[in-house]
């Protein structure tokens, strides 16, 4: 590893380390963005999709958006919106790893952080479950204070609970996750996520526009070998996608297809908190031109 990379992680490392003492979000966010993305942020005059993202990050707040990525609450909020038979069932909500009751959890579930992303555990087979280490890893999740690492201003507020849900999967014995970008209330491109939560694999990512044509770039992790087809309700994951972004600049909408059945998954304002490099970067600017910053709104200081 060449000297450089390793000081550009030290640097990361660091950052995150006193990422509590820093209290300007704007600041803190132009010390990480280029230790993340290898070029300064320009918020007088953000082109790319990941400087535009930080841009919204300081300007565009709103309460309603805590609903809205809270694990629990967002189902109500979606529901509301699409009907209670694309939500995913609920099993419980606990204030504590220590409240997990797992002889009441089926044989299969899945364990969720609601205030953050990627806090989980998925249980294919309870018999084979390690229980201490399932409630370890919900008692750290609980204690991850997510606003602070990205400034990402919805999760600021979110209460931290654990949320137990139903096992999903399709034929494939897998959870494809089809996350579509809307811009101005428009689903304009999307990703396919595939290999998520199997062991020495990494997951794969597949970006596609709206007519299924493969896009020739990566972004956090590489494309599968073998393209995904597209589902045939693909044109009903389009309107929901499309129904749930209304009123929105942009938002990451993402959506599981099982037998045919289409289910919410989450609503995201930041993808990869925009803090993740696109290979080429020349998507970075077509992704940016897609979204049109708001202007107005009363600028955050």
């Amino acid at each position: 590893m060449e000297i450089q990379e390793i000081c550009r992680k030290i640097g990361i490392r660091l950052l995150y380390q006193i990422a509590p003492l820093i209290k300007s979000d704007k600041i803190f966010l132009k010390m990480l963005f280029p230790l993340r993305m290898g070029y300064r942020l320009n918020l007088d005059n953000p082109r790319t999709f990941s400087e535009r993202l930080q841009w919204l990050k300081l300007n565009d707040r709103h309460p309603e958006y805590t609903k809205m990525v809270d694990k629990v609450a967002a189902k109500e909020y979606v529901a509301g919106v699409i009907g209670e038979k694309y939500i995913i069932p609920t099993l419980a909500v606990y204030n504590s790893a220590e409240e997990i009751d797992f002889d009441k959890l089926p044989n299969r579930f899945v364990l969720k952080c609601t205030h953050d992303s990627g806090g989980i555990v998925v249980c294919r087979d309870k018999s084979k479950l390690d229980i201490n280490v399932a409630r370890e890893k919900m008692h750290k999740g609980l204690k991850r204070a997510y606003f602070i690492q990205n400034r990402e201003y919805p999760y600021k507020n979110v209460p931290r609970r654990i949320i137990a849900e139903q096992y999903m999967e399709d034929e494939s014995g897998e959870l494809m996750d089809y996350k579509f970008f809307c811009f101005d209330s428009k689903p304009k491109y999307l990703f396919v996520a595939t290999d998520r939560f199997k062991k020495d694999t990494d997951t794969k990512f597949d970006f596609f526009d709206m007519e299924w044509n493969h896009l020739p770039f990566t972004n956090g992790h590489p494309n599968n070998p073998v393209v995904p087809q597209k589902p045939q309700n693909f044109e009903l994951m389009k309107q929901i996608a499309e129904r749930l972004s209304i009123g929105f600049p942009h938002i990451r909408v993402d959506l599981y297809n099982i037998s045919g059945r289409v289910y919410f998954g989450e609503l995201t304002f930041f993808h990869w908190s925009g803090m993740m490099p696109f290979v080429p970067m020349e998507w970075d600017y077509k992704f940016g031109e897609s979204l049109r910053l708001p202007r107005n709104i009363e600028k955050y200081k």
